[in-house]
């Protein structure tokens, strides 16, 4: 993958079907994510107003990782519109799993710390981990989160076992 070329950007209405295309496909692909094979369950319409809307916020963003015009990657930021708790940024992140080990996760977390920072809202990102999931967990350490607490039973494979689910911050200064 050295020769290939990804963007990062800021998703836009237009990428709705794509978007969805694609959560689909990383719910099939990962037991790491709330989200399973059905994907998000929204329409193409209603994706496109989400998108619509994120573009608008000021402490709401939804970054995709394109390569040769295919949308790889997703991170997130999302935060309430209520003024006490508008500070507290929750982290999502999704790649294609063909695309994992080749450090895009890094990028994107990059690109939302950026975010974060020039927002002047956010000042706490945090995001849960499934315990299992070693791989994330080093990559959020590298990038600067720290573990605050373990939630037992913070999640549930699809044959029912309990897994415990590490709550990680990083304060924006």
């Amino acid at each position: 993958m050295e020769n290939i070329d990804i963007t990062i950007r800021k998703a836009i209405p237009d990428d709705a079907k794509d978007l969805l295309a694609v959560m689909k496909k990383v719910g099939k692909e990962t037991p790491y994510l709330i989200m399973d094979e059905q994907g998000l369950e929204l329409s193409e319409e209603a994706m496109r107003l989400n998108l619509e809307n994120l573009y608008k916020s000021e402490n709401n963003v939804l970054l995709v990782a394109v390569m040769e015009n295919k949308i790889i990657g997703t991170a997130s930021v999302k935060a309430s519109y209520q003024k006490r708790m508008e500070h507290i940024g929750e982290v999502g992140m999704s790649i294609l799993k063909e695309f994992w080990g080749y450090g895009l996760g890094t990028q994107l977390l990059d690109e939302i710390i950026v975010w974060a920072e020039e927002t002047n809202v956010i000042k706490r990102l945090e995001l849960t981990v499934q315990d299992r999931n070693i791989r994330a967990i080093h990559l959020y350490r590298k990038i600067g989160f720290i573990a605050e607490a373990t939630m037992p039973r913070g999640a549930k494979t699809d044959d029912g076992e309990f897994l415990d689910v590490l709550l990680m911050r990083m304060l924006i200064d």
